[in-house]
């Protein structure tokens, strides 16, 4: 049984990259962790990782967009542990093209995946954050949802629908001590990345200001922060960690 002062966070789409990096870092400052994704073998790997850190974590294989699934299982989280404080929505996937080719099925599964999710999850977790009077929400959104990106319509309209549907929960939750936000992770380094061609990655780099790729721990440190109990008067907020690539 956890300690009933160590605060419960649930983490999708944890089995790799930027969801890895957050689970680190939230067990890291004492979160017990819940992980979520598909795959149960990754979630087990990262979930022994973490104990012999010193942290604790629960692995729960659940595919995120069977929104009767990822309901129970996040009901299932909070009756367990008998809270839920922390819901971070990070499970995404990408079915590229340009939209004039896009299929309704790439554009659907995209949809279904990257924002009706994390609506179903924070409709779920919202009720149990609710009895103890504090949550933390943050929706994990991309700059394509900010300034767009050719051939990822699919993509870009989840993101950008997960900004207004934060603002929109921001205002409902925030009289019960319940915040939502947006990170927006500029270009990461990541397994995608790394297979870019140069001469993208050249291209990527003239747009950024700090002039290098972002890495998972520069989304895990912002994550870390809109999560903890200090951020509790920073509400609806869509934070670009970009590397001051869309500065407006």
């Amino acid at each position: 049984m956890d300690q009933p002062t160590k605060r419960v966070a649930v983490v999708t789409g944890a089995s790799r990259g930027i969801g890895k990096g957050i689970a680190l870092r939230l067990a890291r400052d004492g979160r017990h962790v819940v992980l979520m994704a598909r795959s149960e073998g990754p979630l087990n790997d990262l979930k022994h990782q973490i104990e012999q850190a010193g942290g604790s974590a629960t692995a729960v294989a659940c595919d995120v967009a069977d929104n009767k699934a990822m309901a129970a299982a996040i009901d299932a989280v909070a009756e367990k542990h008998a809270r839920l404080d922390i819901l971070v929505n990070n499970a995404g996937i990408t079915k590229d093209g340009l939209a004039l080719r896009m299929s309704d099925e790439d554009w659907a599964s995209v949809i279904q995946t990257n924002l009706t999710s994390a609506f179903v999850a924070t409709r779920a977790a919202a009720r149990h954050m609710m009895r103890g009077k504090f949550g933390r929400i943050v929706n994990i959104g991309s700059t394509s949802g900010v300034i767009g990106n050719a051939g990822q319509a699919n993509y870009a309209a989840a993101k950008a629908g997960l900004i207004g549907f934060s603002k929109t929960i921001a205002r409902e939750l925030g009289g019960k001590g319940i915040t939502c936000n947006v990170i927006a992770p500029g270009y990461i380094q990541t397994d995608m990345t790394d297979n870019l061609p140069q001469q993208v990655k050249d291209h990527v780099l003239g747009l950024i200001v700090v002039k290098r790729l972002g890495i998972v721990e520069d989304i895990a440190s912002a994550v870390a922060y809109v999560t903890s109990d200090e951020a509790g008067f920073l509400t609806g907020q869509t934070i670009c960690v970009d590397g001051g690539m869309t500065m407006a």
